[in-house]
């Protein structure tokens, strides 16, 4: 049975798909050999989930990879009993009695109760359906469904252990989660154990080390991103292809503080409704020394800054309220617009420490944000001009293999603000834009924010993973928050609809996923050093750095090896570091003026003049060439 906070029905239980039923029923043959290696264990849940499947249990024993095999040894002897999965509907009464003998989640009675699972009968809505599933000796509490037997579970593999608060709450026990997954046949597992094998190779955290890109210090702090020199100019590279496309459609370029006032942050509606996925508020220094003098407690501090009695600052959680005000500063006809803003802007947000990860889950990130400022009658153009310039970023990085979702309203919901009328012409354009786009796209009813449709990007990587990357957003919230207007032809006062865009997203998330999608191996316009100049002795270092001044002087990143090691282990290091080009210099190369040019995919291209070279790289590099 899940552990989730939000339980779901029965209905929703019943619609599982083959392969999580098949991953559901495999979460009960785990269970069944941890009940019998450690009788005393107490389970709590256990549901199909992405990739595979987990039961979450208390343990005396500290469950670890070196028990993994004897756990898949036992799970091998439940599957070969190829019991039935046996549904038995039972009185509520009957339910908790079995929970209190210890029967539920165990292959026998117990001198103690199944704890979790009479916690988990109280969550079950009076008059639903309370089932036990039984599979030989193991009985458990659950809605189902299963597959027939267990000799279905045949392809499996313990994956993981990890630690999980009992119904995700902090304040609850925490718990051994066990990780498997499941599929039909052993091809598709070997399949999926090879693309996990791939993607560790491809880790960004351990290739981000490696290369020097980026690095993440406790004395700073989790998910706070420190970007080192050369991932540095991975992000500067990125910027600069992206600035060139926005001066060319028309954006300015602002910049906006990291922090703001809390007043702010209330009219556009992010505090204190969002406050559990943004920093603490930050007190007006003069209001909090009088609190201090007046010996007032926490709770007076928490409630004066949420009810805005007491004055205070946010570490900005998005860019959009700064950019809004820019727009606001200033009178705005209809023949001003569209206005389109964009920056680089740093934005914080609080994620729980066991949600992080490397650069793809951070709690301080920048966007290439920019938000556009239109009458009802330009969003078509504006919408498409966005769409564009997406599908020109992933173009550009070999990323051809995506689709589009687009997320729109739920015709009954009253969730949403605006007209019926603009809902449906927001919904038409952005489908427009989609079909206009030539790829496929799925529309999602229900999916879209309280203030306006969307469409996001799904990129799937080389080995097969799908990365939500791109997004465009439709606002007619904000600019009625801020009571933004424009003056029309009519010179009454017009509403401006408001426009998201971020192609990148993240920079820091977008570069962990360039890392792994390259594995390192950046194309050359994007890589940190481009070129490796490899003298073969200290005689030749004088002509290494005059082919390395020549190449500098076009903008290119270029390094000379000047270590005293044998050709070969430079070769072998500047192939370790993913540089693209070396240029190998000796005494027939100095005479010539000439290089030997290696690539560290294609090897010895040969000898080449050294102008040639350089006229050759400058066309790779000015085309942004893959």
């Amino acid at each position: 049975m899940s552990d989730s906070k939000d339980r779901k029905s029965l209905e929703e239980r019943h619609q599982m798909s083959d392969l999580e039923r098949l991953r559901h029923s495999c979460a009960h043959v785990l269970a069944t050999a941890i009940m019998r290696i450690w009788p005393d264990a107490q389970l709590a849940g256990g549901p199909p989930v992405d990739n595979g499947f987990y039961y979450d249990m208390e343990l005396k024993h500290r469950i670890t990879p070196d028990d993994f095999a004897k756990i898949e040894a036992e799970m091998k002897k439940v599957v070969k009993e190829n019991s039935q999965f046996e549904k038995e509907v039972i009185s509520r009464e009957d339910a908790l009695a079995l929970a209190k003998s210890g029967r539920l989640g165990a292959i026998t009675e117990r001198e103690v109760e199944s704890k979790f699972k009479t916690d988990l009968l109280a969550s079950i809505p009076e008059g639903e359906e309370i089932s036990i599933f039984k599979n030989n000796d193991f009985w458990d509490l659950c809605a189902g469904p299963h597959v027939g037997r267990t000799g279905n579970c045949k392809a499996f593999k313990v994956m993981s252990v990890a630690s999980a608060f009992y119904k995700g709450d902090k304040d609850n026990e925490s718990l051994q989660r066990v990780y498997g997954t499941c599929f039909k046949n052993k091809t598709e597992l070997t399949d999926h154990l090879e693309k996990l094998e791939e993607a560790k190779k491809r880790d960004h955290r351990r290739l981000g080390k490696e290369l020097g890109l980026f690095t993440i210090d406790d004395a700073v702090g989790q998910g706070l991103i420190l970007w080192k020199p050369k991932g540095a100019l991975v992000r500067r590279s990125l910027q600069d292809f992206i600035t060139e496309h926005l001066d060319a459609q028309g954006y300015s370029q602002v910049y906006t503080p990291h922090i703001g006032k809390l007043d702010l942050y209330r009219t556009s509606g992010h505090f204190p409704f969002y406050s559990d996925s943004q920093f603490p508020a930050i007190p007006d220094r003069d209001a909090l020394e009088q609190l201090s003098d007046e010996e007032a407690s926490c709770s007076v501090l928490t409630n004066g800054l949420s009810t805005g009695e007491i004055e205070g600052y946010m570490l900005k959680p998005m860019n959009c309220p700064h950019h809004i005000k820019i727009f606001d500063s200033d009178p705005h006809s209809y023949r001003d617009l569209p206005v389109r803003l964009a920056e680089f802007g740093t934005v914080y947000r609080w994620e729980q420490s066991g949600e992080l990860g490397g650069m793809t889950r951070v709690r301080g990130f920048t966007q290439d944000d920019a938000h556009i400022f239109c009458t009802p009658d330009q969003v078509d153009d504006e919408i498409a001009s966005c769409l564009d310039l997406v599908k020109k970023v992933l173009n550009t990085l070999g990323m051809e293999d995506y689709r589009v979702r687009l997320s729109f309203s739920d015709p009954d919901s009253d969730k949403y603000v605006g007209t019926r009328e603009i809902w449906d012409k927001a919904e038409a354009s952005l489908r427009l834009a989609a079909e206009n786009l030539g790829v496929d796209f799925t529309v999602e009813l229900g999916e879209a924010a309280f203030y306006g449709p969307k469409i996001d990007f799904v990129v799937k990587d080389v080995i097969g993973r799908d990365w939500q990357l791109g997004t465009v957003q439709l606002d007619f919230n904000l600019p009625e928050r801020f009571d933004l207007s424009y003056v029309g032809s009519d010179n009454g006062r017009h509403r401006p609809v408001m426009i998201h865009r971020a192609p990148f997203g993240s920079l820091e998330r977008f570069v962990g996923l360039l890392i792994e999608h390259f594995e390192g191996k950046f194309p050359t316009w994007l890589a940190p050093e481009q070129v490796r100049v490899l003298p073969i002795s200290d005689k030749y270092i004088e002509h290494a750095e005059a082919a390395a001044k020549k190449l500098t002087d076009i903008g290119a990143r270029v390094s000379v090896d000047r270590a005293s090691e044998k050709l070969g282990a430079k070769i072998r290091l500047a192939r370790l570091d993913r540089v693209p080009y070396m240029l190998v210099i000796g005494a027939q190369e100095a005479e010539s003026n000439t290089v030997s040019v290696r690539h560290r995919d294609r090897m010895d291209l040969g000898a080449h003049p050294l102008d040639e070279f350089i006229k050759d790289f400058h066309s790779e590099i000015s085309t942004r060439s893959l």
